[in-house]
């Protein structure tokens, strides 16, 4: 298990003349606030959602500056942070700290992604719309400020390299054993996309400890005050040659209204549902001989190709051709959870590895 302890600032100056209420939101699962204005440090206190906003709008009407964190009532692991009251001409840096999982790539590469945008999410019936459907996700026009980011490594496995996927200054290491590295934007970023940065490993399948001291200001019983050991096993499995050239591959697509709209607000842009049928096209083509596969498509209900999952030949991708030339998106809501339960509740085969390639523009609020 890979963790990252993130730290993000933000700094806003008022250029209008009237105070601001701003609103903006991370995704995050857990979180430490705090804030600086003119040089004081003001520290976030955790209250009942209720209370706190009844707090935040007291301290509004005073006419004090004030700030808010809550996590979505449909979404867990989104958070938004409004800035209240900030005068004219003032700034403030609002800090967050979270410790989140860190995702494993197939080639042993440990994902960190800042997100520029929340994708909007579906509200399925019956749930609190999400915040994302509120708030604009995409800027339509250049962006107008830039990100300054710097980035710390730290693994006992020693750090190989950082692939980023745009410009970053050199890989710095800060100890003589390359356990510890950084790495930083380039300057005058424009935080158009997501930053992501890939960190290789040296040697990751060796076995390690990582020691946590316990909070000494803490009380006596908690288990912040405990220090905590974590044992980390990272084996690695060779894939047999006989694999090589064999699995099951299931394509899950997602044929909701959203999918009939254009890939962006330029002109003679395809459909979002006519670019996933181009690219499963290219997929189903590319299938070796001897697997098996099968087409999923989903909205407020979902439809199969076939039964279960057939064998691969030319007659089986013909007749799934014609299926994904009539394709439409036409199937109402983005209800992706039963497909993927009837998937995931159908039993394999012990000599063809399953892999899921699902196509969808948005994600869903209903997620644990």
């Amino acid at each position: 298990m890979y963790r990252r302890l993130s730290s993000i600032g933000t700094r806003k100056r008022r250029r209008w003349k009237r105070p601001l209420s701003s609103p903006w939101m991370k995704t995050l699962p857990s979180t430490a606030l705090s804030a600086t204005i003119e040089g004081k440090i003001i520290i976030a206190e955790l209250q009942e959602k209720k209370q706190a906003h009844k707090t935040y709008d007291e301290a509004i009407s005073r006419g004090k500056e004030a700030f808010l964190l809550e996590e979505d009532d449909s979404s867990a692991d989104i958070f938004s942070c409004s800035v209240g009251n900030l005068p004219p001409g003032q700034e403030a840096e609002v800090t967050l700290k979270y410790v989140w999982g860190l995702p494993v790539e197939a080639d042993g590469a440990v994902r960190f992604v800042l997100p520029a945008i929340l994708n909007p999410r579906y509200t399925p019936q019956g749930y609190y719309v999400s915040r994302t459907a509120t708030y604009p996700q995409v800027p339509f026009s250049k962006t107008p400020y830039t990100l300054s980011l710097n980035a710390h490594f730290q693994s006992t496995y020693g750090i190989a390299k950082i692939e980023p996927n745009c410009n970053i200054t050199p890989l710095v290491y800060t100890d003589s054993d390359k356990t510890c590295a950084k790495v930083s934007l380039a300057e005058g970023h424009k935080f158009e996309r997501d930053v992501e940065l890939l960190a290789y490993y040296m040697e990751v399948n060796k076995p390690s400890v990582i020691v946590e001291a316990g909070v000494g200001s803490t009380n006596t019983g908690s288990i912040m005050a405990e220090s905590v050991a974590m044992l980390n096993f990272y084996p690695s499995f060779p894939v047999g040659q006989e694999q090589s050239n064999c699995g099951e591959f299931i394509f899950l697509v997602d044929r909701s209204g959203s999918m009939e709209c254009a890939m962006n607000r330029g002109p003679n842009v395809p459909q979002r549902i006519q670019c996933a049928k181009e690219t499963l096209v290219l997929l189903l083509k590319s299938l070796p001989l001897g697997c098996f596969f099968n087409i999923y498509g989903f909205g407020s209900h979902f439809e199969a190709f076939f039964p279960e999952s057939v064998e691969y030949t030319q007659q089986s991708m013909e007749e799934a051709m014609k299926k994904v030339n009539k394709m439409d998106a036409n199937l109402g809501g983005t209800e992706i959870l039963q497909p993927l339960k009837k998937i995931y509740q159908t039993a394999g085969r012990a000599d063809q590895p399953r892999q899921l390639f699902v196509f969808t523009d948005r994600e869903v609020c209903n997620t644990a």
